[in-house]
C-alpha cells in the first residue's frame, strides 16, 4: 500500500515552504532570521500552530528546541525523531534547515491524511540556533541536548551585542524545561539540502549520507617586525604578510596531492593594517577536512612542522592555536539500507557520500543512531539569497524521508 498509494501532497508542502519564507524576507527573495530574534518567535508561533493542528503533543526544552510527538501504538517505545532547524543565516536562503524541519511536518500530514497508525511514536523537531550565525559555536541547541555542550555555558553564551542565549530564550519565552528533553531517542533522521554541486552534477534525486567528516579549525599568528614601506630594504624586513603568504601558499599545495583533503584560509587580519607600514603580525584561520581522521591528523602535523620550519628560517615568531577539532561521525548502517530501500520505493535514484558541512545530526549521534538524506542544490550554493532546489526534487526527499519514517516506526530493534 505504501508504495501504490501513499504519498505526500508538494502542493501543501510548498505552500508551507512559502509560508515559512514569507517571514524574515529579503528583498532578494531570502531570509534573515536568526536565531531567538523577533523573527524566530514569529516562525516558532507558526510551527507550533502547525504542530498542534496535526494533533501533536508540543513541548519546549531547556534550550528551546521544539517538539511535536505524534502517538504510535506503543507509546512506551523511544520514538523515531525527525527534524532540522529554522533559524537562517543573515542572508539565508528559503530551504537549509528548513526543509528538514517542515518535510518532517508533511511526513505527519500525510500519515494523517490516511489514518496510519505507527507502532513507536514519531517526534518532529525544531532545533535551536544551529547555523551560530548569532551565537556561537553552531549547533548550540542540538550539542546541548545531546550534553556535548555545558547548559550554563551554552545559556550564558553571548551574541555580538552582549545578549546571553539563556536572556533571549526567556524574552522570546521559549525557554522550556529540562524534563522535555528526550529521555530516550530510538534513531534520528534529517534532510537537509546538499549544500554542494555533486547530487546535481551526478543527476542523483537523493543523497544518503553515510557520516559527516572530520573537521580541524586553527589560527596562526605569524609574528615579524613592524617598519617603514619607504624606507627598510626588502631583505631587512620582518615581513609577516610576506611570510604569511608564502606559508598559506604551501598548505593548499600540500593539500593539492591528498585524494579528498579540503583546506581553506577563511579569516586574515594584518596588524598595524597601514598603508605605509610593514606589518608586525599576520593572523589567519586554517580549516582542515576529510572523511578519515588519521588523514586529517597527519596532514595537520605535516603543515605545523613545515610552517615552523619556515619560520626558523626566515627568524620570526609562529603561534599555531587550536580552535576546534572534531572527529569523523559515521552514520548507522542499518538506517543507512532503510533509505536506500525507501529510495528504491520511491523510484529515486541516489548516491551513498558523506556530509562535508556539520548538522544537528552530528550531535544527536552521539546519543542515538542517526542518518541523514540530502537533495540537489542547484549549482550548488548555500548560505545565500540564490540557494535553490527544484520543486521536483523536494518532493522526491520528502517522499523518500516518508518511507524512511514510516518504515524506522514500525521496527522493534535496529
Amino acid at each position: 500500500m505504501t508504495q501504490q498509494l501513499v504519498r505526500i501532497r508538494p502542493d501543501r508542502l510548498m505552500k508551507t515552504i512559502q509560508q515559512s519564507a514569507e517571514i524574515g524576507k529579503l528583498p532578494n527573495g531570502g531570509i534573515c532570521r536568526l536565531a531567538l530574534t523577533e523573527e524566530d518567535k514569529e516562525m516558532r508561533e507558526l510551527f507550533r500552530r502547525w504542530m498542534e493542528e496535526s494533533g501533536l503533543d508540543v513541548r519546549v526544552d531547556d534550550f528551546g528546541n521544539m517538539y511535536g510527538r505524534r502517538r504510535g501504538k506503543n507509546n512506551n517505545l523511544p520514538p523515531v525523531l525527525v527534524g532540522s532547524h529554522l533559524d537562517t543565516q543573515p542572508k539565508g536562503g528559503k530551504f537549509d534547515g528548513i526543509l528538514g524541519v517542515l518535510g518532517a511536518l508533511e511526513v505527519i500530514r500525510t500519515l494523517n491524511d490516511f489514518g496510519i497508525e505507527t507502532e513507536r511514536p514519531i517526534e518532529i523537531v525544531n532545533f535551536t540556533n544551529e547555523e551560530g550565525a548569532r551565537f556561537q559555536p553552531a549547533m548550540l541547541g542540538s550539542g546541548a541536548m545531546a550534553e556535548v555542550f555545558n547548559k550554563q555555558t551554552v545559556l550564558h553564551t553571548k551574541d555580538q551585542d552582549g545578549f546571553t542565549f539563556g536572556e533571549e530564550l526567556e524574552r522570546i519565552s521559549y525557554k522550556g524545561l529540562q524534563e522535555h528533553r528526550p529521555s530516550e531517542i530510538f534513531c534520528f533522521i534529517e534532510l537537509h539540502i546538499e549544500q554542494g554541486p555533486v547530487l546535481e552534477n551526478e543527476r542523483k534525486a537523493i543523497g544518503v549520507v553515510t557520516g559527516i567528516q572530520g573537521m580541524t579549525w586553527l589560527e596562526a599568528t605569524v609574528s615579524g617586525r613592524t617598519s617603514h614601506t619607504g624606507t627598510t630594504p626588502m631583505k631587512r624586513r620582518k615581513d609577516a604578510v610576506r611570510l604569511a603568504s608564502r606559508m598559506i601558499t604551501k598548505m593548499y599545495a600540500l593539500a593539492e596531492g591528498i585524494p579528498d583533503l579540503l583546506v581553506a584560509v577563511g579569516r586574515i587580519s594584518a596588524r598595524p593594517n597601514v598603508i605605509n607600514t610593514v606589518a608586525d603580525e599576520v593572523v589567519f584561520s586554517v580549516d582542515i577536512r576529510h572523511p578519515k581522521n588519521h588523514i586529517r591528523e597527519q596532514f595537520e602535523k605535516t603543515l605545523k612542522e613545515e610552517l615552523s620550519m619556515m619560520t626558523l628560517v626566515e627568524e620570526m615568531e609562529l603561534q599555531i592555536k587550536d580552535l576546534d577539532r572534531i572527529g569523523t561521525e559515521p552514520f548507522s548502517a542499518e538506517i543507512i539500507e532503510v533509505m536506500e530501500n525507501a529510495a528504491v520505493t520511491q523510484g529515486c535514484s541516489y548516491k551513498k557520500m558523506i556530509s562535508g558541512a556539520g548538522h544537528d545530526a552530528k550531535y544527536v549521534n552521539r546519543i542515538a543512531p542517526t542518518a541523514m538524506l540530502f537533495i540537489p542544490s542547484i549549482n550548488g550554493v548555500s548560505h545565500c539569497e540564490e540557494e535553490f532546489s527544484e520543486a521536483d526534487d523536494i518532493e522526491k526527499g520528502v517522499g523518500v524521508l516518508f518511507e524512511t519514517v514510516l518504515s524506522l516506526a514500525n521496527k522493534q530493534t535496529l
